[in-house]
């Protein structure tokens, strides 16, 4: 058994034609982009890269497989020649007669040829095949049907983001209002949650919990990770994970502070203050953007939570004030990858290459010590600047 960093949920932004996936995300983040990033600088041991149904990324994976660039591996999943294991998947868009607002959902797949037969027949059921996060024209439960007919896995994404989740618009109350819950392989909990906020719904206690970037550049890779323990890096052992079979388990979640996510609080829609009475007390509007504390306030309904791996709340490098293009540059140069500087270098060492002060906030970073200014309506929180 061995230990491996794993991000499960990282778009594409271009093809390697150039054609557009995911029309907001970066142009560079390409597949093999994302796959020689994940090495270095991130230090990733496996991506999920949540774009691989659209056409040309799949003849993008065939050409890698050709050349013996990617390996396919015998228990699912793919090697690239760095060694950092890609998992395909697709990122969809429900909204059935059954949703109250639009769902985003993950699928994952073992091999090209379920990837190929998923993309297929996704093509009959959505406007553009070619572009990411489409919406489906289907119910919900077909979906889930299809993809574990594929033997994949179904992962109901950012769970309680305000507008395109499971939580935020999707149910009024139970996810039993959409989904076939024995279909569920696990939960992404999304940027302004963590598991002590979650684990306050007792329908959530059967999943496991995942932490993911949900990336829209390479420098967003790994903003939000899980340490798994796995007899492989492949697609069956980390699926045995979710259900901590055989011994391969999630070790930890990595993820932000829920305080410094975009959606914690709830803020007024249009100014984006702080809401706390029926008129926003800054401009008057009677519009706002319900946060996720407020939405688990509303939903919780647990007396007592499950055991779980720890959630460390990790604070991003970019978060950190005054850590600049030179001073990451320098701490790569010297320490090889993010996970390194993350997670296993010393503050003295730190200190022979950064400012004393940036070392130390590295350091309070990782072990939790860092005040935050909360986040809301959109807009990320901060650190608090230490006098």
């Amino acid at each position: 058994m061995n230990e491996f960093f794993i991000d499960l949920h990282i778009h594409i932004g271009r093809t390697l034609t150039g054609k557009p996936v995911k029309i907001t995300a970066s142009r560079n983040l390409t597949l093999t982009n994302i796959l020689k990033a994940a090495k270095f600088p991130k230090g990733l041991d496996i991506v999920g890269i949540i774009d691989c149904h659209s056409p040309e990324v799949i003849l993008e994976i065939e050409h890698l497989l050709d050349i013996g660039k990617l390996v396919e591996m015998k228990d699912g999943g793919f090697q690239y020649e760095n060694g950092v294991v890609l998992i395909p998947g697709a990122e969809l868009e429900i909204n059935d007669h059954h949703c109250k607002g639009p769902i985003h959902v993950l699928a994952y797949f073992p091999t090209i040829l379920s990837l190929k037969e998923f993309s297929n027949w996704l093509s009959e059921r959505v406007t553009n095949i070619q572009l990411s996060t489409q919406r489906i024209y289907e119910d919900a439960i077909v979906i889930q049907e299809k993809v574990k007919e594929l033997n994949g896995l179904f992962i109901p994404a950012h769970v309680f983001t305000p507008f395109k989740s499971l939580y935020g618009k999707g149910v009024e109350l139970t996810l039993t209002e959409v989904f076939n819950p024995t279909l569920i392989d696990a939960v992404e909990l999304g940027l302004s949650s963590d598991t002590n906020m979650a684990d306050q719904l007792s329908e959530l206690h059967p999943y496991s919990f995942l932490t993911n970037s949900d990336a829209h550049s390479l420098g967003k890779m790994a903003r939000e990770y899980q340490m798994l323990k796995l007899e492989e890096p492949t697609f069956r052992a980390i699926e045995r994970s979710l259900k901590n079979i055989d011994e391969n388990r999630i070790v930890s979640n990595y993820g932000l502070n829920p305080l410094l996510g975009k959606y914690y609080r709830t803020t007024c829609a249009n100014c984006f203050i702080p809401w706390k009475k029926e008129l926003c007390p800054n401009c008057g509007s009677k519009k706002f953007t319900m946060g996720v504390f407020e939405r688990i306030s509303q939903l919780a309904d647990a007396k007592d939570k499950p055991k779980r791996p720890p959630y460390i709340h990790q604070v991003p490098l970019d978060f950190i004030p005054g850590l600049g293009p030179k001073a990451m540059e320098n701490l790569l140069n010297h320490f090889g990858t993010e996970m390194n500087i993350l997670h296993r270098i010393n503050e003295s060492d730190l200190k022979k290459v950064v400012k004393k002060e940036l070392a130390e906030l590295i350091v309070k970073a990782r072990e939790g010590t860092l005040q935050f200014n909360a986040g809301g309506g959109g807009k990320y929180g901060s650190i608090q600047k230490i006098d």
